[in-house]
């Protein structure tokens, strides 16, 4: 009996040991026979990425997963999350193995393993910087010739992993010239290129398009033509417009024969005066039909003048006298005269809300009737116009002289 007891505690820690891993191969067996497999595709979320920085790649998928779950429990491609954490990767040229992590989304189910568990990702700066805009118009087909281009912005921002913004030279706008020889007008998706014109993705471009204008002609030529500079609006009240100038008073365009042959003139763009009350001077574009284009200057420069609005106004006024010797009477013919008053209407109504008197000079009159003119102290800026009547009829009375007194008798 102790022979046997001693041979089963003979060297027990290695026997208990088999024993164990025998139980565990035996449950990994039983376990991997129970497991079951997703074979589906579960995209990797990415987590904590660095502030100012660009993911050049998109993280590989998930495409295998072993798990344990009872045979009821549906599993579909948002049974599981698959996520990267990048909180403390620095940016830098290469790529970088991250692990990735794979939950399930059903507490009934135990992921225990999947593939991939590393993926690289490849982690840049981001950096901006601007480029100038560059129209590339491509062949021009044969009989046509193009004006000037225009393009609005000249210059664009881009933006996005410095190892590719640094590369980039200039947007290019790609625009078509159409054998129908019609006018390019049209906003154009730019492309940020590299020294050799190739297209660099990705990159972020602000503002993603511009304006390319370009002018097509397929009968070519010019004509010069005055300015006709376009006033809207009127100046303050009590001005009026006296003259306009224009600097040059002629320009040189170009076009399509047949649209030169309707013209006469050109205009400029409107000249707003609304409320104005003193002479203008500016700069101001031509408005020129779509397919005509300026030779040189596109603006010219417009001089407006202003002038106090003048007019007549008549008034009841009254006369006063001026020069009146003392001792001597005065008699009036009349004592109103009807004037009439020209100037500016501000004058005008200042004058309508004030007495108006007009003046007789009887300076050194002498007794007798005489004729005095009317004249008036007007202020600045108003005249007298007429006064009806002209002069009045004043009869000038001397003072009455004190009888003399008796001589004394000699006697006396």
């Amino acid at each position: 009996m102790k022979r046997i007891v001693s041979r089963v505690v003979h060297n027990w820690p290695l026997k208990l040991g088999a024993i164990g891993l025998a139980t565990l191969l035996y449950g990994g067996l039983v376990l991997s026979e129970s497991a079951r497999q997703y074979t589906g595709s579960v995209p990797v979320q990415v987590h904590g990425q660095p502030a100012d920085t660009v993911l050049l790649t998109v993280p590989s998928p998930i495409t295998l997963i072993r798990f344990f779950a009872p045979n009821d429990v549906p599993v579909g491609n948002d049974s599981f999350e698959a996520s990267i954490d990048l909180t403390g990767v620095e940016a830098r040229v290469g790529t970088v193995p991250v692990r990735v992590v794979v939950t399930a989304i059903d507490p009934r189910i135990d992921v225990l393993s999947y593939e991939p568990g590393f993926v690289s990702i490849q982690l840049d700066r981001l950096v901006q910087k601007t480029v100038p805009v560059r129209v590339e118009r491509g062949t021009v087909p044969t009989g046509l010739e193009l004006g000037e281009t225009v393009v609005d912005p000249v210059t664009a921002t881009v933006s996005g992993a410095e190892s590719i913004v640094r590369l980039v030279v200039a947007a290019r706008a790609n625009v078509l010239i159409q054998t129908t020889g019609i006018d390019v007008d049209q906003d154009i998706t730019l492309v940020p290129i590299d020294a050799v014109g190739n297209a660099l993705r990705p990159v972020d471009v602000e503002p993603n398009s511009a304006r390319v204008v370009i002018p097509v002609f397929s009968d070519r030529e010019t004509r010069t033509l005055p300015v006709d500079p376009v006033v809207t609006g009127l100046p303050a009240a009590g001005f009026e417009i006296a003259g306009v100038t224009v600097d040059p008073p002629v320009v040189l365009i170009e076009g399509d024969a047949d649209q030169l042959a309707e013209l006469v003139r050109v205009d400029t763009t409107p000249i707003p005066m609304t409320g104005i009350s003193s002479d203008l001077t500016m700069d101001v574009g031509l408005a020129l039909p779509a397919g005509v284009l300026a030779v040189g200057n596109e603006r010219v420069t417009v001089t407006i003048k202003l002038r106090p609005v003048t007019a007549t106004r008549t008034f009841n006024a009254g006369v006063r006298l001026i020069g009146a010797s003392r001792g001597f009477s005065y008699a009036l013919e009349v004592d109103r005269i009807l004037v009439t008053i020209g100037g500016s209407v501000a004058d005008l109504d200042r004058l309508s809300a004030s007495v108006l008197v007009l003046d007789l000079d009887v300076t050194g009159l002498q007794p007798g009737t005489e004729d005095v003119p009317v004249s008036a102290d007007l202020p600045t800026g108003a005249t007298l116009v007429s006064a009806s009547p002209p002069s009045v009829s004043v009869t000038i009375t001397g003072p009455t002289e004190s009888p003399a007194a008796p001589s004394p008798s000699a006697g006396g």
